[in-house]
């Protein structure tokens, strides 16, 4: 399906929540009153200079805003053709771009005197992002986490505990991002009262798609104002990795208007898109999963299929409905990287720049080091390396026999 294109790509959604066919809220008859309580609020603190002036405190001062654009000139030469600038979001506090989003909400949480946070999280950036926040303020924590995705981010694990978050393993399903997701849901349910649901990405039911995206465009706002200063003109290109797809959305929405602008993003192709992946735009179709209309994986009676990445931050069998129609209308160019893919880019970037990425951007760089030597060498292209990758180094050296 081909839509045709609108005047801006970034008046969405609508009033009811909707990126085209995609998102709106999809939810218990027990959440809609919480739904749109925090529709309410969050479209007041968003008129509140109050509101911003405290955000953007947190975001210099605690996060260490803004996060530099790093000229990655070793991987330059080594790959020829464009010029790779990084988006250093693992510089961030925290280690990932999540704090961004997270901090955002809590101080929407605290307006709406909520005392108890919940959230997901598959690889533990977002849980380590939330129990850092609730810390912070003071607030109680409960981090739903799939049990499998616990065993192998042990390190972010330790980090929430640390926190005084409380890690509950999930032990349904497959046991990852989706089942943590799932029983988030029925603790909001159960717990409508006192409890705000901090999600991670931009998913979930309106508003919590916009208002994620909202969150991270600074990534993509910050990365405006650096490419002038650096070259004195804007990106020809940008990639980011792609499992909900907040960092990606964060980067590319402020760019979404410059038509000009090549945007990639790249979702887990796990074992090849023909075995077991997380691709849900490349491997899936429309349906509908966590309060949203979106691309998801499915089987022919419509039940949701479990997703396969080495990477726990995309293994996730949908994506964020501005994604799906970003997707319909051409606007991005998604792709895929495999495992094998990720693990031989998380490996150069290592060597080649001296900075270890997160598995999940270690996806968007497999699919940079193929197309950038096609590029001339004045194209100038933002790859977001969206964490760092000291939570992965046991799921790496498994796969390459302890290195």
């Amino acid at each position: 399906m081909k839509l045709e294109n609108p005047n801006s790509f970034r008046t969405g959604p609508d009033e009811r929540g909707h990126f085209g066919i995609f998102g709106g809220r999809f939810v218990a008859e027990t959440l809609m009153p919480l739904i749109l309580d925090l529709e309410r609020h969050y479209e007041a603190a968003k008129k509140d200079p109050a509101f911003h002036a405290e955000l953007n405190n947190l975001l210099t001062h605690y996060v260490g805003r803004p996060s530099p654009l790093y000229f990655a000139e070793r991987l330059t030469e080594y790959l020829g053709g464009a010029k790779i600038y990084f988006k250093r979001e693992e510089l961030n506090h925290t280690g990932a771009h999540k704090i961004n989003n997270v901090l955002g909400q809590i101080l929407l949480a605290r307006r709406m005197g909520k005392t108890r946070i919940i959230a997901e999280t598959g690889a533990g950036q977002h849980g380590v992002a939330t129990a850092t926040a609730c810390a912070r303020f003071g607030l109680e924590c409960i981090v739903y986490m799939g049990a499998v995705d616990v065993e192998r981010q042990k390190p972010n694990v330790f980090r929430m505990n640390m926190l005084g978050a409380k890690v509950v393993p999930v032990q349904s399903g497959a046991r990852t991002l989706k089942d943590a997701m799932n029983e988030a849901l029925r603790d909001w349910v159960t717990n409508v009262e006192d409890t705000f649901y901090c999600i991670g990405t931009a998913a979930g039911p309106h508003p919590y798609p916009a208002m994620v995206r909202d969150f991270q465009c600074i990534i993509g706002e910050e990365t405006r104002k650096q490419m002038l200063a650096a070259e004195g003109r804007l990106p020809d290109s940008l990639f980011a990795c792609i499992g909900g797809g907040s960092n990606a959305i964060g980067l590319f929405h402020p760019f979404l208007d410059d038509r000009q602008i090549e945007i990639y993003g790249v979702e887990a192709a796990g074992y090849g898109l023909d075995k077991a992946h997380a691709a849900s735009l490349a491997g899936g179709r429309p349906g509908v999963l966590h309060g949203n209309r979106t691309y998801l994986l499915m089987d022919a009676d419509g039940q949701i299929e479990e997703g396969h990445s080495i990477s726990a931050g995309l293994d996730y069998p949908g994506i964020g409905p501005e994604h799906s129609w970003l997707k319909e209308t051409g606007r991005v160019t998604y792709l895929s990287a495999t495992d094998d893919e990720a693990l031989a880019a998380f490996q150069l970037c290592a060597r080649q720049e001296g900075i270890i990425p997160a598995l999940e951007p270690a996806h968007a760089l497999a699919r940079v080091i193929e197309i950038a030597p096609t590029k001339p060498r004045e194209h100038l292209l933002v790859v977001n390396i969206s964490g760092r990758g000291d939570k992965d180094i046991f799921t790496v050296a498994e796969h390459l026999g302890g290195m």
